[in-house]
């Protein structure tokens, strides 16, 4: 398993991953558009594209977009690595922290993040729809 910057060249299997993965699905077109902005990785194995996760930043600090990982590979340690090695780009690039939203209902995305040191910080409510639904608001601290 190799993590690599997304390119072109995984645009079109990541927007498939993005319409097995969620309800409101990132287009190839707006993937296209973070090329080259913030962090934005892709997971491979032997040379297929698997997930990725997409970081946008803002002066020192980073906003997780999204998490996605081919659903016959889930429960592989995919989304930890990409998480793993996000965060440790994030570092890299001076970011003061890393924060994202995640369905209050989505307790294995939930035990991901906390076990890559995310803690709980807040709750958006009704951040979700179909189905409506609270955003757990959780942030990983870079800097002391």
């Amino acid at each position: 398993m190799t993590v690599v910057p997304m390119a072109e060249r995984h645009l079109t299997v990541l927007e498939a991953i993005e319409k097995a993965c969620f309800h409101a699905p990132w287009s190839e077109k707006m993937l296209r558009e973070e090329l080259g902005n913030g962090i934005f990785l892709v997971a491979e194995r032997d040379g297929q594209t698997v997930g990725y996760v997409g970081c946008q930043t803002v002066l020192d600090e980073g906003y997780i977009t999204n998490v996605a990982v081919s659903p016959d590979c889930r429960r592989q340690g995919i989304a930890r690595m990409l998480i793993d090695t996000l965060t440790a780009q994030a570092r890299e690039h001076g970011l003061a922290f890393v924060t994202l939203e995640a369905r209050a209902s989505n307790a294995p995305a939930i035990a991901l993040y906390e076990g890559a040191g995310f803690v709980r910080v807040g709750v958006r409510k009704n951040f979700y729809t179909a189905p409506s639904e609270d955003a757990v608001l959780m942030t990983l601290f870079l800097k002391e």
